[in-house]
């Protein structure tokens, strides 16, 4: 039986003042600005090898104190989960599947050998600071507070084993859009030279060096003026995987809904899933299965593909206008939004803010 651990809390002394947070709140942008506390729970593996979580608490958002032989710092074992806390029409604040990232985070762990963390430790964690930081929750269109649930190893030591100190914290950030401005089809460019993940490695899991790894060719897509990045598996077709931090589908015009296969490179998106659901509701044909980049390009060509969009936690659903090449482009900068796309896009985000039914039982609440 798990052991249920009691949060407690030592408030900041210096929260931001409410003039302070309104004009954050104005314009947040995606990242730039932390709510006044983090939550904290401890981990330690003891003399006769036992490992247990203790310390459960919240206190003053703030600089983290690391041995600079710390073992996250050396050998990155470090993972993260993201999801966002929305605001509804009656002023309670809800988030959207937190028991799926609890138990994606631990296939995370798994993978980069740190501990489990109990599934009601990793959801009080999140209930606990929406709790105390609940006026940071933005309500316009579009905005939210994302939280950054993460666990880095704290250990001072450079052997290359598994840290037998860990600190599993949780930020939040209020966000608008996370593209900015008005929603629009966006430019991506497919990386050619680089690739996110092999098998066998860290692709599905979500950790801090997948991301580091898409930065250059992310850099490579900016420089094309494109706002992300593509990846493909070289080693099987040339397989369209996914995007820097975002899952890909593909609208067909004979009513099939398209999306890779997770196959241990891709990240198991909680978004992607729930878009599959919602397809499913519909009536549509949705497969998960190969599609290569070869079938993207016939098939916006013959009109059979007449819609892709990319997927995450911080972007929701973005139309995909144009894929850029080293030589040529498929699609077009200019088109429109797809009428598929979008129409699960507001259902998505209509669940997630209170203004669509949630008959999935999808919504949790945290304040």
């Amino acid at each position: 039986m798990t052991q249920t651990l009691e949060f407690t809390q030592q408030l900041s002394d210096h929260p931001k003042s409410a003039e302070e947070r309104a004009a954050i709140l104005a314009d947040p942008g995606f990242g730039n600005y932390f709510t006044d506390h983090t939550a904290v729970v401890d981990y330690k593996v003891d003399a006769e090898g036992n490992g247990g979580w203790s310390g459960a608490r919240i206190e003053p958002y703030g600089p983290i104190a690391l041995d600079p032989s710390a073992a996250v710092l050396h050998y990155g074992q470090e993972i993260f989960e993201g999801m966002k806390a929305y605001k509804h029409a009656d002023g309670s604040v809800w988030t959207f599947r937190p028991e799926a990232n609890a138990k994606r985070m631990n296939r995370s762990a798994r993978r980069l050998a740190l501990p489990e963390i109990p599934e009601e430790t990793f959801l009080e964690s999140l209930r606990q600071l929406v709790e105390v930081d609940k006026d940071w929750v933005p309500n316009g269109d579009g905005e939210a507070l994302y939280l950054r649930p993460f666990m880095i190893a704290t250990e001072a030591f450079l052997g290359v084993r598994p840290a037998r100190e860990v600190s599993f914290r949780v930020i939040a950030s209020p966000v608008g859009n996370y593209f900015g401005g008005e929603l629009k089809p966006v430019s991506i460019w497919l990386s050619e030279q680089y690739a996110r993940a092999g098998r066998g490695g860290t692709g599905e899991a979500k950790c801090g060096g997948n991301y580091a790894a898409s930065l250059a060719p992310q850099m490579e897509a900016e420089a094309h003026g494109c706002k992300q990045v593509l990846f493909l598996d070289p080693f099987n077709d040339n397989a369209v995987e996914e995007l820097g931090g975002m899952n890909i589908f593909f609208v067909f015009k004979d009513g099939r809904l398209v999306t890779p296969e997770l196959n241990g490179n891709i990240l198991h998106g909680v978004t992607r899933s729930s878009i599959i659901q919602l397809a499913k509701d519909r009536g549509l044909d949705v497969q998960e299965r190969k599609i290569t980049i070869d079938e993207w390009r016939d098939g916006v060509a013959s009109g059979d593909i007449t819609e892709a969009f990319a997927c995450g936690t911080a972007a929701v659903i973005t139309p995909i206008g144009e894929l850029k090449t080293k030589d040529g482009s498929i699609g077009s900068p200019g088109s429109n939004a797809g009428e598929v796309s979008m129409s699960i896009r507001k259902q998505l985000l209509g669940i997630q803010t209170g203004a669509v039914e949630d008959t999935h039982g999808w919504l949790t609440r945290l304040a």
